[in-house]
């Protein structure tokens, strides 16, 4: 099927409400990005649960798609009438017919963590045979290993293998890719939890592809509150912050918990948020985001 695309450049107080009358005016889709993305003045915006603002670029690029058949030209009177301030300029293309899930996949390439360590997807054969290899397929849950804050995880897993005696629990587990990385590398009992159903079934799934049974995903009321050897928890700083003494529960002295999804600023939030139980300091940083990790104190 092929689409009509109707793009706008305007300011980032405007492309809220330019988006949801396209979509009244019948888009099929209307999205906001940033009117610079992939140049070298694009500008990064992050955004997490409960933060007091939500955040946009100062200039925003909003592009609706239509059916190829649509006639724009009423669209565009009918949206000049349906907003309160000056049609911004815009542009018409044209989007042909593709295979959309060949381009996906080709988007989705082996991820190397380390020469013995890799993230492959199902249609690539293993760059390395010889090194630990973890299947993974872009899903409805977080975590394929190509965010920065799963790779700093896995590069620590990769740098702090677990133990034939190690207990681990993921906390906000996702795809269960980390989950995933522990057992491979060598963890005695892995668990993961999820506030997200979807998440936990996708996990599992993963957990199913790459021969890794011992790995027990449930939902937080499932939490059967045991202490674990090392607590990993990839989320975002907010829900970090509030769960600091559920997963300092988790740990017994002696424990090591690794905590990601936190932006470079926000790392004094978190070290104060822990600091009862832990003395976290940052591990490694990647675009942006750190990693932290302390030892649970007696």
């Amino acid at each position: 099927m092929a689409w009509r695309s109707l793009q706008f450049s305007t300011s980032a107080e405007q492309s809220e409400a330019l988006s949801d009358a396209l979509m009244d005016c019948g888009a099929l889709s209307a999205s906001i990005e940033d009117a610079h993305q992939n140049t070298l003045t694009e500008t990064p915006v992050f955004g997490e649960p409960g933060a007091e603002t939500h955040a946009l670029w100062p200039t925003c690029r909003v592009n609706a798609l239509f059916a190829d058949d649509t006639d724009l030209l009423p669209i565009i009177d009918q949206l000049s009438a349906a907003i309160d301030f000056p049609l911004p300029v815009y542009h018409i293309d044209f989007i042909a017919e593709q295979d959309w899930v060949r381009v996906s996949q080709a988007e989705f390439t082996p991820i190397e963590i380390t020469s013995s360590f890799w993230i492959v997807p199902s249609w690539h054969l293993a760059p390395n045979p010889a090194a630990v290899c973890i299947q993974l397929d872009p899903g409805l849950a977080f975590g394929t290993g190509s965010h920065p804050t799963t790779r700093l995880c896995l590069e620590w897993l990769a740098a702090h293998p677990p133990t034939s005696s190690t207990r681990v629990l993921d906390y906000g587990c996702g795809s269960g890719i980390l989950a995933i990385a522990a057992c491979k590398l060598g963890a005695r009992l892995i668990v993961g939890i999820d506030i997200d159903p979807i998440a936990i079934d996708t996990a599992v799934a993963n957990a199913k592809n790459n021969l890794c049974p011992k790995i027990h995903f449930a939902l937080p009321d499932q939490d059967k509150e045991a202490t674990y050897d090392l607590v990993i928890a990839n989320i975002l700083t907010n829900p970090l912050r509030t769960l600091a003494p559920l997963l300092a529960s988790r740990c017994h002295a002696g424990s090591v918990l690794l905590l990601s999804g936190i932006l470079d600023q926000q790392v004094s939030l978190i070290q104060q948020a822990y600091r009862d139980w832990f003395d976290l300091e940052i591990t490694s940083t990647r675009e942006g985001w750190a990693c932290l990790t302390g030892v649970r104190r007696s």
